[in-house]
């Protein structure tokens, strides 16, 4: 048994990066037209893109498959439409889910003619193959992730209270305006990605995220962050 911790750290600027006018796009793993097959995964996690999307543009309808998608949306409205009938307008303060499964098609767009809206978008390689399509959108509400790391996504959804995913995982958002320490407990062999949309996030040993850096954690175990204030920071517990 491997129990060895092990850390990467991507910085925001070696993100690949991407401008389409409409779309300005960041790329922290091997996507569309950026390949590295150094670079394809970590762990389930398999896409995660910060997106900035100018008023009244976005993607028209277009097909997936087998992957689980999480939608978390930074600063303004973003809609939604897909191919089971689902339409809905997500704001900051909600999740948005949607396993591919067997397939889907879904379109996004800015909801707003005037502001512009960032997200963020992750894929996860589900735990099976040949689910059936489905959506859900979770609202958690910005006032429960102040000072605290929230699940907001996992696996046991019931007992967590949060939106499901098909992959054995579990996301956690937090909002720090008055800075904190906090320890996380992992079990063995398994993974910790840190992803810092606001702020900074130290770790014991003096290693620092700033604003848009990650860090790809093996074997975690007990670790101790902390978090200055203004931090928002995004924590997920993968297999």
């Amino acid at each position: 048994m491997n129990t060895t911790m092990k850390r990467s750290i991507q910085r925001a600027g070696d993100r690949y990066h991407n401008n389409h006018g409409w779309l300005k796009t960041y790329f922290s793993f091997s996507f569309a037209d950026y390949y590295d097959p150094e670079n394809m995964h970590f762990s389930a996690l398999r896409v995660l893109n910060d997106d900035h999307i100018a008023a009244g543009t976005g993607f028209d309808l277009h097909p997936h498959k087998e992957m689980e998608i999480v939608t978390v949306v930074l600063k303004g409205e973003l809609e939604h439409q897909d191919s089971t009938g689902n339409r809905e307008i997500i704001v900051p303060g909600q999740i948005q889910r949607m396993s591919a499964g067997t397939g889907i098609y879904h379109g996004e767009a800015n909801a707003s003619s005037s502001e512009p809206l960032e997200l963020l978008q992750l894929w996860f390689m589900p735990e099976r193959l040949g689910i059936d399509p489905s959506y859900e959108t979770h609202t958690y509400g910005l006032e429960s992730i102040q000072n605290r790391l929230l699940p907001v996504v996992s696996n046991h959804a019931k007992e967590l209270g949060t939106a499901h995913i098909h992959q054995d995982m579990t996301m956690y958002l937090g909002q720090f305006s008055e800075g904190d320490e906090v320890t996380i407990e992992q079990q063995p062999n398994r993974s910790l990605y840190v992803f810092v949309m606001e702020g900074e996030v130290g770790f014991e040993d003096g290693e620092v995220l700033h604003r848009r850096d990650a860090a790809r954690i093996e074997n975690a175990g007990t670790m101790k962050f902390h978090f200055k204030p203004g931090t928002h920071v995004m924590v997920i517990d993968l297999p």
